[in-house]
């Protein structure tokens, strides 16, 4: 039983594919009135005052900090507990990656920050980590109290809430992917940035295509960054669904909260004043590889949400990180396990999946 995407395909097929063909019978693919509309609609859904699409998450991370003139010499502090993109977003740029661990919800635990700050630090990044907001009250606290940049990893916290605001607005940038497993999922690569700075949506507009305001003037040396039409059109489909969507993954979500039986694993915990919208319901347990054979025997795939941190990647090596620096990290990633979730689950689905855990000795 893996995750199933095409569940969430079939459930709104008749729209996705009338919108296909509008598209594809348009003649416009690159930069029209569906990237425009999509773009348009995702801000209001926000509440920013600007979306600019781009071809992916990652892309809108290293442009985010390339926009904010953060580079060479500067220190980003990141959460050491995430995927690798959003480091990378930090080292594309020449800045240089400031682990810090997490709290007891998988994101940045906000009371070690004072800790890593230099004074070559420039920027936070917050990764709202498996749909659930970071705490942004301490994030923002710490960001005003010196001056720093604020920019935001959304790819897994569409519509999710810290008090009330939506992920993306609290700091200068708000990055999403819409990978086709997000909860506002494209078919094939896609990504967005949100701002209120009229600025900074100019230039990611500029950076976006090859550097250029205008075709064959080119002020900076860009990229080939472009949400294409296809994707915008089809994600303005999801994109009005997306709310009943991450309603339905908060009802799978209880029920496993309510039906796993505690004692064999450690389950997720909601921060007070967040609300998630549970991109992955992740367990930790010690007995993991068993678990996971355990579970393949009887027909249920699993995932492991992340198996390497960043600073103990190969790609990474160059850092000097060390088994050992980061023993939270390092012990969730030795432990967490994705649970199936996915929209178009059945009840008989979870039913089985939350059976045969339970029944695992």
């Amino acid at each position: 039983m893996p995750n199933r995407l095409d569940r969430g395909f079939l459930k709104y097929q008749d729209e996705l594919e009338a919108k296909a063909l509008e598209v594809l019978r348009s003649g416009w693919y690159v930069l029209g009135p569906e990237v425009e509309g999509f773009e348009r609609e995702f801000a209001e859904y926000t509440g920013t005052g600007y979306c600019v699409g781009l071809a992916s998450g990652l892309d809108a991370l290293w442009l985010a900090f390339r926009v904010l003139g953060i580079g060479s010499g500067d220190e980003v502090i990141v959460p050491a507990n995430t995927y690798i993109a959003s480091v990378m977003g930090i080292t594309i740029n020449g800045a240089t990656p400031v682990f810090v661990e997490p709290d007891a919800y998988y994101n940045l635990d906000t009371s070690l920050l004072e800790a890593h700050l230099t004074v070559k630090t420039k920027a936070v990044l917050a990764v709202h980590l498996y749909g659930q907001a970071c705490d942004m009250e301490g994030i923002l606290g710490f960001c005003r109290k010196h001056k720093l940049r604020l920019v935001e990893d959304c790819a897994q916290s569409h519509g999710a809430c810290f008090k009330g605001q939506i992920t993306g607005t609290f700091g200068d940038v708000g990055c999403f992917s819409f990978y086709p497993s997000k909860n506002l999922g494209a078919f094939g690569d896609a990504g967005a940035i949100v701002t209120d700075n009229q600025e900074i949506a100019a230039a990611m507009k500029m950076y976006r295509n090859y550097g250029s305001e205008k075709r064959y003037y080119n002020k900076v040396v860009g990229a080939n960054s472009r949400l294409d039409e296809l994707q915008a059109g089809l994600l303005r489909v999801r994109l009005r669904h997306l709310t009943a969507l991450n309603e339905e993954r908060k009802i799978l979500a209880d029920r496993y909260s309510h039906e796993l039986d505690n004692s064999r694993f450690i389950l997720p915990q909601v921060r007070e004043g967040a609300e998630s919208v549970w991109h992955q319901y992740v367990i930790r347990t010690k007995r993991r590889d068993e678990l996971i054979t355990y579970l393949e025997q009887r027909g249920i795939g699993t995932i492991i949400h992340y198996p390497v941190p960043p600073h103990l990647s190969e790609a990474y090596a160059c850092l000097g990180h060390h088994p050992g620096d980061y023993p939270v990290t390092e012990e969730y990633a030795d432990t967490v396990l994705s649970l199936p979730m996915y929209n178009g689950m059945t009840e008989q689905e979870q039913e089985f999946v939350i059976n045969t855990l339970n029944s695992f000795a």
